[in-house]
């Protein structure tokens, strides 16, 4: 089982990322799919949610009406779009999935927001 996110980078206030979780070895298509962000010295924050037919998604309110999660289930892939971006928003992003029986985690891609 494999989960690796990327797209993380600097970037300005305001900017815009995407991030990508590429998931391998599972039957993605069974699962639902997180994003998590972890700064330092800060709890690790749920973000955005997706379930599996993708039909349907939920947001912490830090970040909604900002970011937007999203999955492929023919690439086995989810994304996080984030716009907007403020320092604040300054993390690891963290990718997982999880059903009733499993929960595999990424290893995280880090996004910087500054000037």
């Amino acid at each position: 089982v494999q989960l690796v996110e990327s797209g993380g980078d600097l970037v300005q206030p305001g900017g815009s990322l995407r991030l990508s979780c590429d998931c391998r070895g599972f039957t993605f298509s069974r699962f639902g799919v997180s994003w998590y962000r972890q700064a330092p010295g800060k709890e690790r924050e749920l973000v955005a949610t997706i379930i599996s037919s993708g039909s349907r998604s939920t947001y912490a309110d830090s970040v909604k009406g900002r970011f937007t999660i999203s999955r492929d289930n023919a690439k086995n892939m989810a994304y996080l779009q984030m716009n907007s971006l403020q320092p604040e928003d300054t993390a690891v992003y963290l990718c997982s999935a999880r059903n009733s029986l499993y929960d595999y985690w990424g290893r995280g891609t880090q996004v910087t927001v500054s000037s």
